[in-house]
């Protein structure tokens, strides 16, 4: 059997070690959500060395749950990056490991240019090279008061990489 094939069988009878993530001292639950809440701020899973960090929506809220930088949109994408990286740092890693973002943007006609500051000049920041994929889209945001919010995944290996072509 080849070693593909070997992971693909232990893979199917393996369960997945999922659990979820949440940082209480910077990003609190959104307390206005119906309780309990239907969702966590992020998913770590954790497959054969492999950790793929899957982070919620996260936007300007603070640790008690309340919305921050009310009409401040650079202030917001400030916070909600602040957010995000506190969500990596819980699980040990940082915005290197991250893959893609998807970025939704209540006005993106409007906000785009200054959200695409704050974001190049934070990448920049965190010396990012290759950059994270990522989309922006426009969309009513959960609360009428968040102007951006980002989802991301990242990955990191929590052991070292098996050699694939070895012989068997």
């Amino acid at each position: 059997m080849n070693a593909f094939a070997e992971i693909l069988e232990n893979i199917g009878h393996a369960p997945i070690q999922k659990r979820a993530m949440t940082h209480h001292g910077v990003l609190n639950e959104a307390y206005a959500y119906a309780k309990p809440s239907s969702f966590s701020r992020g998913m770590r899973i954790d497959l054969n060395g492999l950790t793929i960090l899957l982070i919620s929506g996260t936007a300007s809220i603070d640790e008690h749950g309340v919305s921050v930088h009310i009409g401040d949109f650079r202030a917001q994408m400030k916070r909600t990056l602040q957010n995000i990286t506190a969500l990596l740092a819980s699980e040990g890693c940082t915005w290197h490991d991250i893959v893609r973002t998807s970025c939704y943007l209540r006005d993106i006609d409007r906000d785009y240019d200054a959200f695409n500051q704050e974001r190049t000049a934070f990448f920049e920041e965190q010396g990012l090279d290759p950059l994270p994929a990522s989309t922006g889209i426009q969309a009513k945001l959960c609360r009428p008061e968040l102007l951006v919010e980002i989802e991301a995944i990242a990955m990191f290996r929590t052991e070292p990489a098996s050699d694939c072509n070895r012989e068997s």
